[in-house]
């Protein structure tokens, strides 16, 4: 292994809160850690859907996770096509890729999130 291709990865996980809220996870990891961190998001049972990234923004590998059976298959493939213009993800990414923190967490800002299921109440 030469001197410069040791992973220095930022992970991206959509991690499935409510129905209406998912939350963009990130994390800067290098060598080693960056395999486990990676399998660890991909298995971890809320992750919707997972990305790895290089500090170039160079989109790595990525797959839905096992959360994708709390949304429905065309909410997993809209995120898997919006993901990397997505302004949360874009935030979380810049904030990594700047080194300002290890790790970040935001709610996703996001216009594909399920209709609500309420009736409007008659009087």
């Amino acid at each position: 292994m030469g001197l410069f291709s040791t992973k220095d990865w930022n992970v991206i996980a959509i991690i499935f809160e409510r129905r209406e809220m998912y939350r963009v996870n990130g994390q800067r990891c290098k060598g080693g850690e960056a395999t486990k961190v990676r399998d660890n998001v991909k298995n971890f049972e809320r992750t919707i859907f997972w990305a790895v990234y290089d500090q170039k923004r160079a989109f790595l590998e990525g797959a839905s996770g096992p959360g994708e059976k709390m949304v429905t298959n065309e909410i997993v493939q809209r995120l898997k096509k919006e993901l990397p213009t997505n302004p949360t993800v874009i935030q979380i990414l810049g904030l990594l890729e700047r080194n300002e923190l290890p790790k970040a967490a935001k709610p996703l800002l996001w216009t594909g999130y399920p209709k609500s299921e309420q009736q409007p109440m008659d009087e």
